[in-house]
């Protein structure tokens, strides 16, 4: 398969003009989380990190999230651009999902700024908001990337996007 880029129309972004390696920036749209009917998290200070062909992945400050409701994990992964990640499980009340975010304890100098920051797996929460958007989750289930309205693709991560 091969990826054809979306034109973006006016006041949306196209993934395909994302740099790789990936960029980190500062946003100030408004992040909720919500799980099992809590807002777990609730942020204007997040971070996005873009790269060629995903969508967003934004990192909250702790300080923005219930960190009460997130449990540690024995779970870690690399990413070559990021570093080592460690990763969270969430529990509120009766409800509980495995390995639902992830954060990096020692980022790489390039990605300093988002230490110990946490992103979600859109697909494990009840519903993520980007200014009052309901996010779509990335396709597949390895990567994080959020989608709204405003991100054009097509986007990496289902059948047959591997190889890109």
């Amino acid at each position: 398969m091969t990826a054809q880029r979306i034109e973006p129309n006016p006041g949306q972004e196209s993934v395909w003009d994302y740099p790789r390696p990936p960029r980190l920036e500062d946003t100030t749209k408004h992040i909720q989380i919500i799980f099992n009917d809590v807002i777990i998290a609730d942020t204007r200070s997040a971070k996005r990190v873009l790269e060629t062909s995903h969508p967003p992945g934004y990192y909250i400050p702790p300080a923005d999230i219930k960190m009460e409701y997130l449990l540690l994990t024995p779970r870690s992964s690399f990413c070559e651009w990021k570093g080592s990640a460690g990763y969270y499980n969430i529990r509120v009340g009766d409800k509980e999902v495995q390995n639902a975010a992830w954060f990096y304890p020692e980022p790489t100098p390039e990605f300093a700024s988002i230490k110990d920051y946490v992103a979600f797996y859109a697909h494990m929460m009840d519903a993520c908001y980007v200014d009052g958007e309901k996010v779509q989750p990335q396709p597949g289930n390895f990567y994080g990337g959020w989608i709204t309205s405003d991100i054009v693709g097509p986007f990496k991560g289902g059948a047959g996007t591997w190889g890109w």
